[in-house]
């Protein structure tokens, strides 16, 4: 597998659940930015300081019981400057036929003061394919949506 795509392994725990005994919405958040913070760094390389931009997209389609063994596929989708998309997917769970869980998180290359610099490597997105074209989709209809930085400096901060 390239270095731009990954697969990790969790068991959904009791800590991990709602009172419903299935995983709670934080820990799906949790499990997701793990493997796509991985993803990223290992593709751009062991200088990468990356940041979590923003979570572009989050959904969960399927509730998943305590005691699950979920598996969480993560490619790198989109590559800029200092920028890169990593798409994760929640491989469909024992029964089930969709993803249990999918997703866009943007991580952005900073220098010490946290403020962005170029990716330390060239980092090539992952090779079309099935699995990854739902997220494609999605982040074309989501590209024309920018951070609020500038908002919040144009207000006085």
């Amino acid at each position: 597998m390239p270095a731009t795509e990954t697969t990790s392994h969790r068991l959904v725990l009791p800590a991990d659940a709602n009172h419903h005994g299935t995983l709670y919405a934080g820990s799906l958040l949790r499990y997701a930015l793990e493997a796509a913070y991985a993803t990223g760094s290992r593709a751009a390389g062991s200088a990468a300081n990356l940041m979590l931009r923003r979570v572009l997209s989050l959904e969960c389609r399927r509730s998943v019981p305590v005691g699950t063994l979920v598996e969480i596929r993560c490619g790198v989708l989109q590559v800029r400057r200092a920028y890169l998309v990593v798409g994760v997917v929640g491989m469909p769970t024992p029964g089930g036929t969709l993803p249990w869980m999918d997703g866009l998180l943007g991580f952005v290359q900073v220098d010490e003061a946290g403020l962005p610099v170029p990716l330390p490597q060239a980092v090539e997105p992952v090779e079309p394919s099935p699995l990854w074209q739902p997220l494609v989709e999605r982040l074309g209809k989501l590209a024309g949506i920018r951070g609020a930085t500038g908002d919040w400096i144009a207000a006085g901060w």
